[in-house]
């Protein structure tokens, strides 16, 4: 998919956790990170901000429906 110039996404303010070396450029959506909380590249300490990014759909996985037969 391609997005041309008149077509940009809506950006949002997002919570991140960015790393406190900065020399390091990770960073992670909060919604997506671990109970953790260090840096997924250097393993250093990370903090809290923000960043405006496009909003991400979270589309969730539905099982399939079991069989009557299987109920019981």
């Amino acid at each position: 998919m391609t997005i041309s110039q008149d077509e940009k996404p809506k950006l949002i303010p997002t919570k991140i956790l960015k790393c406190r070396n900065p020399e390091c450029k990770a960073w992670v959506r909060d919604e997506f990170s671990s109970d953790e909380q260090s840096c997924p590249l250097c393993k250093g300490p990370m903090i809290r901000s923000i960043k405006h990014l496009p909003a991400v759909q979270n589309k969730i996985k539905r099982q399939p429906k079991k069989k009557k037969e299987e109920l019981w």
